[in-house]
């Protein structure tokens, strides 16, 4: 081996070290937050029971008390906060070491041999892919990565997931604790929200505790009495909700090695749960998903599930969902009217750290307005990935509306992540593709804990899209019902015309089938006619039943009727 080779393998190896050490402090963290929790719902029991005939000795413990847990709170965010800076540095370095490594290796092997002496044939490598180095699943090395797939619930996991090829079995399929804790930790790299917002692992419904804005010391003499400060706790409710998608899997990874499977399917799961989680922090409605940025700004009226002791709720809807009309504008004309704008989102009770979502199209446009020429008569564009003057990380996400941007400070933003998931599989539904389903869900909840933290604007002289179109829950929606009714046709003998009501006014297509078939909500139904209706003249036998169904633009049944046929004579 090169010295070079050398020398990278050893940089690795310490890094490599130093990861799970930052890693293995995780475990600690969560015991700490676990604790700090419990004793805050404690703390706040005891607060509320603080009265007029409360001992000032007794009340000033609790106060004491109080103070100490708002520290260690700080202490443990502080913490955790520069834990996951320091292993995301870490991460990156062991990434550009090992491509660098790759690199020197890729030239190793291109240069020829000095000798023609006949060389041993290196053994085949069956537990991956050639192209599959020991960093790129999922962070872990070499060593981490075959702990892992060896670990029994994994092998046991991955063992059902090739039954259901084999015919075995077509139940759900528990996906082990393990593999969701390394989805976890990885899920920032297929979210592209999730590491600004604050994420916490709860169980079942939950009160989750908020400590609202410090209080502010009073100035005295210095020998004089301190006054009594007051600390205000809100709590929100969350529950827990579904979100996942189906993922499909090449049946030769079902042959393949368990690092394989494990990898596809883990990074299948983790893009699907991350879309989902992006366009609910952003548009969540709260129905059956958690509460998004945009619509909590929008809101006009405090909602019916605002908790008794959750912040107080503010009217946001005028002061933070801003029109501005500067797309016309350019440099600092521009973009002093923006950022006096997006200023109006308060750093309050959180770290400080901001964010902005904007679509690809919005983000070049911003660069365009700020483009400049340097003394050498150079073209610089003065937008990159910051938000000028004001900072903060800007994020492409394309489930926003063109010159639309969403931000503030994602500290206040509360994400719920319960505990567990599943995948439930299916050989037919890509059976021509040579493909197995998996179904995959996560369980999440949350909402903007103090809007006010937030802002929305539109600076093209349009109002603000404040809503998004989430993928239809077909499975768990009924479908709906057409009304169909037969008559003879006026002239052409045997034939039936059906008359349908109910439809959509637009946007979607009848077809019919004659038969008496059950069809699902959202089903792309096989073998069906498209007709007009009132027109068109069906043949079929007296009394035969005639299924109608409505289609949507992407072909999937949405309603669906009956009639019996009554042809003409």
């Amino acid at each position: 081996m090169a010295l070079k080779q050398v020398l990278l393998t050893r940089k690795i190896a310490e890094k490599t070290k130093l990861l799970e050490e930052a890693r293995a402090k995780d475990a600690g963290f969560l015991e700490r937050r676990t604790a700090l929790d419990a004793r805050a719902n404690e703390l706040e029991a005891a607060v509320l029971e603080i009265t007029a005939d409360t001992p000032a000795e007794e009340a000033q413990a609790i106060e004491a008390e109080v103070a100490e847990h708002e520290a260690a709170e700080k202490n443990l965010t502080d913490e955790v906060a520069a834990n996951d800076g320091e292993k995301t540095r870490l991460s990156d370095e062991i990434a550009k070491l090992q491509a660098e490594l790759d690199e020197v290796n890729s030239r190793a092997k291109a240069i020829p041999a000095p000798d023609h002496t006949p060389q041993a044939t290196p053994e085949e490598r069956k537990d991956e892919p050639y192209m599959q180095n020991r960093t790129k699943f999922f962070g872990m090395t070499r060593e981490e990565r075959d702990q892992f797939i060896a670990r029994d619930d994994v092998k046991t996991f991955l063992t059902d997931v090739r039954a259901v090829k084999r015919g075995v079995t077509n139940g759900a399929l528990l996906v082990p604790e393990v593999v969701l804790e390394v989805l976890r930790n990885n899920l920032e790299q297929y979210s592209k929200l999730l590491r600004f917002v604050t994420v916490r692992p709860v169980k079942g419904t939950a009160r989750q505790s908020i400590v609202g804005a410090a209080p502010e010391g009073v100035w005295m003499e210095a020998e004089g009495e301190l006054n009594e400060l007051t600390m205000t706790f809100n709590q929100i409710e969350v529950d827990g909700y579904m979100v996942g998608g189906v993922i499909f899997v090449h049946n030769n990874l079902l042959k393949d090695s368990d690092f394989a499977l494990a990898s596809e399917i883990m990074s299948q799961l983790g893009k699907a749960i991350g879309k989902g989680i992006d366009r609910a922090i952003l548009f969540g409605t709260g129905t059956n998903m958690p509460v998004g940025i945009a619509t909590r700004l929008a809101q006009t009226s405090a909602p019916a599930n605002w908790g008794t002791y959750a912040p107080t709720w503010v009217d946001l809807h005028t002061t933070n969902v801003l029109k501005l009309n500067i797309d016309g504008t350019t440099g600092a004309a521009f973009y002093a009217s923006l950022i006096a704008a997006l200023g109006v989102a308060k750093p309050n009770y959180t770290d400080g750290k901001a964010f902005w979502v904007m679509n690809r199209a919005t983000h070049i446009k911003l660069m365009t307005k700020a483009l400049a020429f340097d003394a050498a008569a150079a073209l610089l564009a003065g937008v990159n990935n910051q938000m000028p003057i004001l900072g903060g990380d800007i994020v492409e996400d394309e489930n926003m509306a063109n010159n639309n941007i969403i931000g503030g400070f994602g500290a206040a933003y509360l994400l719920a992540e319960r505990e567990g998931a599943e995948l439930a599989s299916s050989e037919h539904v890509r059976f021509v593709q040579n493909q197995t389903a998996f179904k995959g869900y996560g369980r999440y909840d949350g909402m903007p804990v103090f809007g006010e933290a937030f802002v929305q604007v539109s600076f093209a002289n349009a109002d603000a899209t404040t809503s998004s179109t989430f993928p239809t829950d077909y499975a768990n929606t009924d479908i709906g019902v057409l009304g169909v009714t037969a008559a003879a046709h006026s002239s052409a003998a045997g034939k039936t015309v059906l008359t349908v009501t109910g439809a959509e006014s637009t946007g979607t297509t009848l077809a019919y089938k004659i038969g008496d078939y059950t069809v699902r909500n959202g089903q792309k139904v096989v073998g069906y006619t498209t007709f007009t209706s009132g027109t068109t003249g069906i043949e079929a036998a007296a009394g035969k039943i005639i299924t109608v169904v409505e289609l949507n633009s992407a072909g999937l049944a949405i309603k669906v009727g009956k009639a019996a046929s009554v042809p003409k004579t």
